[in-house]
C-alpha cells in the first residue's frame, strides 16, 4: 500500500512594510475623485473587514517620501495609477525574492530533506506574469537539479493552492520517493487603486501581500515534524456567481470583481459543494447532513476571503467560534493574500491551535467561477500528544 502524501515544513512570510487598516482607509477615503456615496462605501468596507493589519511590497504606502512615486504621492496624499507594465515589473522583482525565500525556508525547516531531494516544484500566483517564471527562479537560486519537474498555476485566484496540493499528492502517489515543493506568492496590493466602483472598493479593503511554501511527500516523516496527511480533494462550481468573482487584466493593473453577492452565493452552495468530500465515510456524510460535522472534523482551514464569507460558512456548517479562530485571526493580522492565505491558516492550525494526532482538518478556498476547492486532511504530528 502506497503511503499517504503529507504536507510538512509549512512556512509563511510577508513583506517588511506593515499597513494598519485605519491608515489605509483614511488614504482611500481622502481621494478627491470620490463622491459622498463612495466615501461611505470606503468607510463601511474598511471598518467592517475584520482586518487590523496588512503587509505590502509598496513602501510608498507608509507615507515615506519618494522623488518619483508610482503608487502614492505622500506630499499630496494622492493615490496614483501606474500602468500594468509598471506594476508587473515590480511584481517580477519583488515576487521573485519572496518565492525564493519562502522555498528556502521550507527546505531549511525540514530536518531530513534538503535541496537535493526536491523532485518537483509547483509555484502558484495570480498577481503577475513573467517567463522564465518563479519555478525557474527557485531552481536556479536554490541550486536544485536541472531535472526537477516544474509547474506553474497562474491566474486561478484565491483557491489555487488547493489544486497545487492535489497535484503534489498525485505526483507522490505515482512516485513514493517524490518530494514536491509547493510555493505560493501573491502581491495583491500592486493592483489596488482609487475607484468609485463598490466591487473595487471592497477589494481594496481586503487584499494584501504574502507568501507560503511547504513540502509534500510520502517519504517517512520525522516524528517531531508537524504535518497534515492529504486524504482527499474535491472541486465544485456554484450554479451562479461567474460574474460575481472574477480577475481580469486592465490597462492600469489587474481588476478584481468581488461583488457583495459572493457571501450569499457561497452560503447557498457550500453544502452541495462540500458534501462529496465526506461521502467516502458513512459517518461523516451523515454528520454533514445533520449539521454535526463540526464534532467529527475538529479544525477548519477556511480561506478568509472576507469577514462576511467566514460568517456565512460558519452559519451554514454550524461551526463553533473556536473553529473559526485560525481563519479569522489570519484575516485580522494579514488580510486576504489570495492563494497563499489558506496555507497561513493551515500553519496556524498546526502550530497554534493545538492540533492533535489523528484529528481531522477540512480546508476550503473560493475563487473565480465561482469555484470552491476543498480538502480533507488528518493531523499526523500535532502540538499536543
Amino acid at each position: 500500500m502506497t503511503p499517504r502524501a503529507h504536507l510538512r515544513s509549512l512556512q509563511t512570510i510577508v513583506p517588511d512594510t506593515e499597513l494598519t487598516q485605519d491608515d489605509v482607509r483614511d488614504v482611500f477615503a481622502a481621494q478627491p475623485d470620490l463622491g459622498r456615496l463612495a466615501k461611505r462605501i470606503v468607510s463601511a468596507s474598511f471598518n467592517g473587514s475584520g482586518i487590523d493589519t496588512r503587509y505590502t511590497v509598496l513602501g510608498e504606502l507608509t507615507h515615506a517620501a519618494s522623488d518619483s512615486p508610482n503608487f502614492f504621492d505622500s506630499a499630496s496624499g494622492l493615490l496614483l495609477s501606474p500602468g500594468t507594465k509598471t506594476r508587473n515589473e515590480l511584481y517580477v522583482r519583488e515576487a521573485t525574492k519572496l518565492f525564493v525565500e519562502a522555498a528556502r525556508r521550507a527546505i531549511d525547516a525540514d530536518p531530513e530533506l534538503d535541496a537535493a531531494d526536491i523532485t518537483h516544484v509547483i509555484t502558484v500566483s495570480c498577481t503577475g506574469f513573467h517567463a522564465p517564471g518563479p519555478d525557474y527562479a527557485i531552481v536556479r537560486a536554490l541550486e536544485l537539479a536541472d531535472s526537477v519537474q516544474r509547474y506553474h498555476l497562474g491566474f486561478m485566484g484565491c483557491y489555487a493552492s488547493m489544486p497545487a496540493l492535489r497535484a503534489a499528492a498525485q505526483f507522490c502517489e505515482a512516485d513514493p520517493e517524490a518530494v514536491v515543493l509547493v510555493v505560493s506568492v501573491e502581491l495583491c496590493t500592486l493592483h489596488l487603486r482609487s475607484s468609485e466602483d463598490p466591487d473595487m472598493i471592497v477589494a481594496s479593503s481586503l487584499f494584501a501581500d504574502g507568501a507560503a511554501a511547504g513540502l509534500v511527500t510520502a517519504r517517512p516523516r520525522p516524528a517531531e515534524t508537524p504535518a497534515l496527511a492529504l486524504d482527499g480533494f474535491h472541486t465544485a462550481l456554484a450554479t451562479e456567481g461567474e460574474q460575481d468573482m472574477a480577475w481580469t487584466i486592465g490597462d492600469e493593473g489587474f481588476e478584481m470583481i468581488l461583488s457583495t453577492a459572493v457571501p450569499q452565493i457561497i452560503g447557498d452552495s457550500i453544502q452541495t459543494a462540500l458534501r462529496p468530500l465526506f461521502t467516502e465515510s458513512e459517518g461523516m456524510a451523515a454528520a454533514f447532513d445533520d449539521g454535526t460535522i463540526g464534532a467529527q472534523v475538529a479544525h477548519w482551514a477556511i480561506h478568509p476571503g472576507g469577514r462576511s464569507i467566514l460568517d456565512k460558512v460558519q452559519e451554514r456548517l454550524h461551526l463553533s467560534d473556536d473553529q473559526l479562530i485560525p481563519a479569522r485571526e489570519t484575516l485580522r493580522e494579514y488580510g486576504n493574500m489570495s492563494s497563499a492565505t489558506v496555507l497561513f491558516v493551515m500553519r496556524r492550525i498546526l502550530e497554534q491551535a493545538g492540533a492533535r494526532e489523528g484529528e481531522r482538518v477540512a480546508a476550503m478556498a473560493f475563487g473565480p467561477g465561482l469555484t470552491a476547492e476543498s480538502a480533507l486532511m488528518t493531523v499526523i504530528a500535532g502540538g499536543e500528544r
